[in-house]
């Protein structure tokens, strides 16, 4: 069950109109604390932000269904989430079957969340994207940094391309 307070700016991130996707982001990050804070662990970080955004759609976020390129049973969790989600069920869990999965997450290691292996996965799932994407998510970045900042960044882009150049 999420936190009240994740629940409230996921609500907040709605109400601005932002993405589901960073409305979901809220319950991710609530995943990837708990594992820092040492309540359970994971076997990856691609299993934890798993679990995130199926506690997104369980609570009401929009997030749409998982690409082609993912397995049957991925997209039939995700539709399962999104309609408990929608029909806001209270239903109890059964006891059991909570207890198994957070023993079975307590056992997993806790380098998940560390930010090597976030940034990792992060480096990997922008590969998997194409130049003009990774070009257009770069170049919207930039309008939020101001000029002394991009002045910075335009400098190391300098130094980069220089000491390639060699």
């Amino acid at each position: 069950m999420p936190e009240k307070d994740v629940i409230e700016r996921a609500l907040k991130d709605a109400r601005e109109g932002k993405s589901p996707t960073t409305q979901a982001g809220e319950f991710v990050h609530e995943e990837m604390e708990h594992i820092r804070e040492g309540k359970h662990g994971a076997r990856s970080t691609k299993q934890a932000i798993a679990i995130g955004l199926s506690k997104a759609r369980r609570a009401g976020v929009k997030l749409p269904p998982p690409g082609a390129g993912s397995s049957r049973q991925i997209r039939r969790k995700a539709a399962q989430d999104t309609e408990r989600g929608r029909r806001h069920a209270k239903g109890r869990v059964s006891r059991k079957r909570s207890r198994a999965t957070a023993r079975a997450l307590r056992r997993e290691g806790r380098s998940a969340a560390s930010r090597r292996s976030l940034a990792k996965q992060a480096t990997s799932a922008a590969r998997k994207r194409g130049a003009a994407a990774r070009s257009a998510a770069a170049r919207k970045a930039v309008r939020t940094k101001g000029p002394r900042r991009r002045s910075l960044a335009a400098k190391k882009a300098a130094r980069t391309r220089a000491r390639r150049a060699r």
